[in-house]
C-alpha cells in the first residue's frame, strides 16, 4: 500500500508540479490549495505525511493554523513546512509548533525525496513493537 502524502500549496504550478513528481515516486498524493480545504480533507482523514506552505491565499500564516490543527488530531504524524520562507524566526516557530522539518522552495527534488523517505523510516521504527 503506498503512502499517502498531503500536500499544501496555495501555488497551482507549484502543487501540481510537485504532486506531479511524488506520484512518480509512488506516493498517493492528495493537494489542497487553502487551509480550509485542508483542515477539511484532514478531518476526513489523515494523510500519513504532510508538507504544507506556510502562507496560503490571503492568510499570511495559514499553515501554521494547519500545522496546529495536525497535531491536535495527531502527534506523531510527520510534517514538513515547505516554503519561500527561508528566516530563523519562521523556521523557529514551524519547529516549535510541531512540525518535523523546515525546508526552503530552493532545495533540489532528490533532497525533499530523501527527508520524506528519512521521516517515514522513523515512522516505521517509532511503530514497531518493543
Amino acid at each position: 500500500m503506498s503512502k499517502r502524502i498531503a500536500l499544501v500549496e496555495d501555488d497551482p504550478d507549484i502543487r501540481e508540479n510537485y504532486a506531479a513528481a511524488l506520484k512518480k515516486q509512488g506516493y498517493e498524493v492528495l493537494t489542497y490549495a487553502n487551509r480550509a480545504s485542508a483542515e477539511s480533507g484532514f478531518n476526513q482523514r489523515l494523510p500519513d505525511l504532510a508538507i504544507i506552505d506556510i502562507g496560503l491565499q490571503d492568510e499570511i500564516d495559514g499553515g501554521f493554523a494547519v500545522c496546529q490543527q495536525l497535531r491536535t488530531l495527531s502527534k506523531s504524524l510527520p510534517i514538513i513546512f515547505f516554503t519561500a520562507r527561508d528566516n530563523d524566526y519562521d523556521t523557529i516557530c514551524g519547529l516549535r509548533m510541531g512540525a518535523d522539518d523546515y525546508l526552503t522552495k530552493d532545495i533540489s527534488l532528490p533532497h525533499l525525496l530523501a527527508r520524506i523517505a528519512a521521516l517515514f523510516r522513523r515512522t516505521e521504527l517509532l511503530n514497531q513493537p518493543q
